[in-house]
Parts: C-alpha cells; structure tokens; sequence
C-alpha cells in the first residue's frame, strides 16, 4: 500500500472537514416544535385526602376532579409525569411517576383508587411525597417543573409546617386546595408556596370542586410554561417583560416617557426587534394572558397597518398576533384554531383615541374562546374565539413590523408585557398615563412650576378623583369576527 505523502494528508483531512461542514443531500431539516401546556415537561403529584371525613362519595369527586385538571397533559416519559398519593394516617402510593403512558391508562388508574378511610396526618403525606415519590424520579436532571398538589377537608393531626419547608427547600412547588369549612386557611397558608393568593385554592364542598377547576388548570399551567417573574407593585407576576427578552432596551432608542417617571424606547426604521421565540417563550404559551402594551403612535405610523407583536413559525404562519391598523382604526387579534388554521378577531370600534399621536394603553385578555380589548382601562369589547392551538417555537417574534414584511414601523413603546395570570388584567392600571390618572402629575409636569409659591389657606374641598383601577363597563359595540 502506498504511504500517503504530506500533502495527501493534507488534502484529505481539509476534503473531511468540508463532508462534515456541509449538510447531506436530502437531509431533512429540524422540524417545527409546538410548546404549551401539553408539552410541559413535569412530574406533577397528587396529594389526596382519603380520610373518613371525606366519604366514599365525595371522594370518588375528587378523583373526577383530578382527572379534569389533567386533561391539558400529555402524559407520557416526554411530557408530564403523574403520580397520586392517597393519605389518611398513613400516605399510600396508588399510582408511581411514569407509571401510566397515555390519558387514557392514568384515568382507569384514578378511577380503580379504592377508598382510605382514617385520621388526617397531612404533613406525613406531603413528606412522603418529598422523600419517596419526587425522589424516585427516573429523570430527576431532565424535569424542569416539580409540583404537587395536596387537597383536604380538614386540619391536619399532625405538623404540616416542616414538611411543607423541606419540599419547597428542594424546588417543588406546592399548592393547597382546601374543601369545605373544616378546613384552616393558616395551615394552607402554610403548605403552599407564596403568595397564598396564587397557590392556595377553596372549594365550597366536594360536590362545587368542579367550580375551580379552569382556576386550577390555569395555575398548573402557568407554573408549567411561565417560568420568569415581572416585579409589580409589592409582588411578583408570572409572565414576560418583552421589552427586556426581546432587547428593546438595548437596540432602541431610550426617550422620556409618558410621565417624568417613565422611559420609553423610539424604533426607528431601521431597529430591527426579531429574536428566536424558542429564548422568548421556551415552553410555549399559557391558554389565559394578559398581553399589555403602552406605546404612542406618531406622524405617518398612526396611519399605517402593522403587527406590534407577533409570533411566527419557522414557515413564517402567523401563531399569535396584535395588528395595529391607522387606516381603519382598529385592533386584531390572530391565533391559530385547532385544526391549524389562522383565525382573526377584530375590534372594529373603540380603540380611535389609540391612533391621536399621544400615549395610551392598550390590554388584551386573552381567554381559551374569547378575548376581551381594553384601552386605558376601559373595557372595550368582548368577543368570541375559537380553542387555540399551541405556538410553535421553532420560528421569531417580532415586534412593530408591516404585515407580510420585516420592514419595522417606527413606534414609540413604554410597557410591552405578556402576563400568565388573567386576573392581573383587573389589577394592571394605565395609571403611567396622565389622562387616566390626574393625580399622579408631578410639578414639573404643571403648566406652572409653583416650587416657590408661597402656601395659603387651604382652599374649598373638590369632587372625588378617578380610582385609578380596573373599571367593569358594558361593551360598546358589537363585536366583529373574520374567521
């Protein structure tokens, strides 16, 4: 055999280096990934009283209970792990983490749990869970969410206090579902993990659980796919500051916003915010949001038809949209169906101040089938939708770009938040704008910086000042949809 010279070395290892580089004819390309709720990859356990204060009958309505918040898995060594734990004086392990593979086997095991009986040694049950159950985990490194949820109808026999520490010490979230009026709110308080408004749930009876069900979905969704936290007011909201995740402050340009307390960020034309959503929205979106934007829109822009946020596949379809159009004064929100196709609700009255060349905010809460348009705390209109489907991740999110195009339109943004509670729709003021909120005016605001008035007499009290907070007003007009 011929030994290779130097330069036929040479000349292969720079040939391998060009096989390896370059992609093999007909290799497929990465697919498109849908993320959401179903695709969450959690080991999520259930803690269930089984105790003779509970009885045969309400307890089997637990377990419905159980088997309707779960419908939003997708069960499977991918996804969602589950397991349940029935206590009474002792906890019992009915069904282990990724035992069941598939919907269908997970509910036949809930619906076979016979029933406990006994005392309520509820801080044993949530240890066990700790040390036994979320510790057996065969994919420990590979699970991003650990939650369990422990549900009672009464005070526990026994300490819940150090149990409820080690497992939030050891990253599982807690939630506490109390049932009926034997139950303590300390002790709850106790177990769950804070704030107690989002992590501690009430039903009235066994036979009304069912009336927090949708609450109960949500949460354990938001926990599953809304990792981050925005700082607000005195606690934090699960959801995403995009104009942080989305580098608005780094490639904009930062200007006085709509108070002296405010900053805003000017894209010019050529500021180009388009960034992976894969780093945006990792898992996906919850199926309720709050999607909030304070912005202004002057000169030609007030006049012009763009997509101030949208979320495109890797095909560039359109899975999430706000459209904002000058032309007719309106406001569109896009989504996509269950059978992947686009659907478009549009606001066709209501939102003309949103184009007046000053600052207003505008809110959209998003529901499964409907979504409700605010500007500056006003309710606008509240209209139908169709059941989304999940985002896929694979594709950008854009921010202020002409429809069809990547051409950006230049726009001035203050707030541009998307929150996972739908209830912070009622707590989320435009207060940053002075016409919605008066009192928040500073001196240096005033037509007449009186800094060194002098002080007189007070003057004769004036009527009351608008509340600023969320207002419930009947829709103004009737709703437009373009399916």
């Amino acid at each position: 055999m011929r030994q290779l010279s130097y330069r036929d070395m040479l000349l292969w290892s720079v040939w391998s280096a060009i096989l390896l580089l370059t992609p093999l004819e007909g290799a497929e390309e990465e697919e498109d990934v849908r993320a959401g709720c179903s695709t969450a990859v959690n080991d999520l356990v259930y803690i269930v009283d089984g105790s003779w204060s509970v009885g045969v009958s309400d307890f089997d309505r637990a377990k419905q209970w159980l088997i309707n918040i779960t419908s939003q898995f997708d069960i499977s060594s991918h996804y969602t792990q589950l397991a349940v734990i029935q206590y009474s004086d002792t906890p019992r392990l009915e069904i282990s983490l990724g035992t069941h593979q598939g919907g269908a086997e997970f509910i036949e095991a809930i619906q076979n749990i016979p029933y406990l009986g006994g005392n309520t040694q509820t801080g044993r049950a949530i240890k066990f869970a700790v040390d036994h159950v979320f510790a057996a985990s065969q994919r420990a490194s590979q699970v991003k969410n650990r939650i369990a949820v422990v549900v009672t109808d009464g005070k526990s026999q026994d300490d819940v206090v150090d149990a409820s520490m080690e497992a939030r010490a050891q990253g599982i979230t807690v939630f506490a579902v109390g049932v009926g009026s034997e139950i303590t709110t300390s002790e709850l308080v106790s177990i769950a993990n804070k704030p107690s408004s989002t992590y501690v749930l009430y039903a009235e009876d066994y036979t009304n659980i069912d009336r927090i069900r949708d609450s109960m979905k949500q949460k354990l969704c938001e926990e599953s796919v809304c990792p981050t936290r925005i700082p607000v007011a005195s606690r934090d909201e699960k959801g995403f500051e995009l104009l942080l995740g989305l580098n608005i402050q780094m490639k904009a340009k930062k200007i006085p916003g709509s108070l002296v307390s405010e900053i805003a960020y000017a894209l010019t034309a050529t500021t180009d915010i388009t960034e992976n959503t894969r780093e945006i929205f990792p898992e996906g979106l919850p199926p309720s949001y709050v999607f909030v934007a304070t912005l202004r829109l002057q000169g030609s822009t007030s006049k012009l038809t763009f997509d101030l946020w949208r979320v495109l596949s890797k095909d560039k379809e359109m899975q999430a949209a706000v459209t904002l159009s000058g032309k007719d004064k309106t406001v569109t929100f896009t989504a996509m169906r269950l059978n992947k196709e686009e659907q478009s609700v549009i606001f066709k009255n209501g939102f003309q101040n949103l184009y007046d060349g000053k600052w207003h905010q505008l809110k959209l809460l998003v529901r499964p089938s409907q979504v409700t348009g605010f500007l500056d705390d006003e309710l606008i209109q509240e209209v139908k939708l169709e059941l989304m489907e999940p985002i896929y991740i694979n594709g950008e999110t854009q921010v202020a770009k002409r429809r069809g195009t990547d051409l950006t339109v230049p726009v001035e943004i203050q707030k541009l938040r998307l929150y996972c509670d739908p209830h912070q729709s009622e707590r989320e003021t435009a207060c940053e704008i002075y016409s919605v909120c008066p009192l928040n005016r500073t001196a240096s605001e005033d037509e007449d910086d009186c800094s060194n008035c002098a002080v007189g007499p007070p003057g004769q009290r004036g009527p009351p000042g608008r509340m600023c907070s969320y207002q419930l007003l009947q829709p103004l007009h009737e709703p437009s949809i373009h399916l």
